[in-house]
């Protein structure tokens, strides 16, 4: 296996066409997530399109001890990964109080320890071989608080910041970290977030292209990625100027329900 990216969350959506993207420059992939039936069609898929080689890896990323199963699985084969996607995240409706704690550390651990502590397992290896690229997909939603969708906006704001901070102490080397911040994704997140009938989702981007912008930012060895030029503008040009408690209502708006 050559040139192999890790994704994380390869079984659908973001994840499905990072890989497929990798797999389509000629790249071996270990693809990671919970449902091992999709990723063997993925794997089939890959192999036959593409001619690559493609290792699947089982594993519920919400489990603390996830990260170091799957940097076992690879050592023991001595997979060396030059790509590492931290993809897996979800995401969940609702005020913070009458949420189920359960669900919310669940997302804490999938969103950003599981996603800090694979980066530091195989960040490792690329700073001692002076080469590798890490992709973080955070979100828009990092950017500002989110009421009604609080915890998950403030792990996608851990990501925003990790991502950067990491990316500034690896400057002298020739390894790099990129965070894609996309707004809706026509995704199974919309579903999985319990976030049916909110506007929001109405005209969201397709996977397909938001994967695009985010491989070829990451190649590229961008620090920050936002997929519409639109939000980019507002969120670094109009955001910051507005008051707090503005800002705070506009966020909660967006994710109200429709009725």
């Amino acid at each position: 296996m050559g040139n192999i990216a890790l994704v994380t969350g390869a079984s659908s959506g973001i994840g499905m066409e990072l890989a497929r993207l990798h797999a389509a420059k000629g790249g071996d992939l270990v693809l990671v997530a919970r449902r091992e039936e999709a990723l063997n069609t993925l794997k089939t898929e890959l192999e036959k399109a593409y001619g690559i080689k493609a290792k699947v890896i089982v594993a519920d990323l919400s489990q603390p001890d996830s990260a170091e199963k799957i940097f076992a699985a690879t050592e023991a084969e001595g997979i060396q990964i030059e790509i590492l996607i931290n993809n897996a995240g979800f995401g969940g409706h609702g005020k913070f109080h009458e949420r189920d704690l359960a669900k919310d550390q669940a997302m804490m651990q999938v969103n950003m320890a599981s996603l800090v502590n694979l980066t530091h397992l195989y960040l490792q290896g690329m700073v001692d071989r002076n080469s590798g690229k890490i992709l973080h997909v955070g979100s828009t939603a990092g950017f500002i608080p989110g009421p009604l969708q609080a915890v998950y906006y403030a792990t996608k704001a851990f990501v925003l910041s990790f991502s950067q901070a990491i990316a500034q102490e690896l400057a002298d080397t020739n390894v790099t970290s990129t965070v894609l911040c996309p707004g809706a994704v026509a995704t199974g997140f919309v579903a999985a977030g319990d976030l049916e009938g909110n506007s929001l989702w109405e005209n969201a981007a397709s996977p397909a292209s938001v994967a695009k912008c985010g491989y070829e930012a990451m190649t590229k060895g961008k620090l920050v990625k936002i997929n519409e030029r639109s939000l980019s503008f507002f969120l670094n040009w109009i955001v910051p100027f507005l008051p707090r408690k503005t800002i705070l209502k506009m966020s909660q708006n967006a994710m109200e329900k429709e009725g």
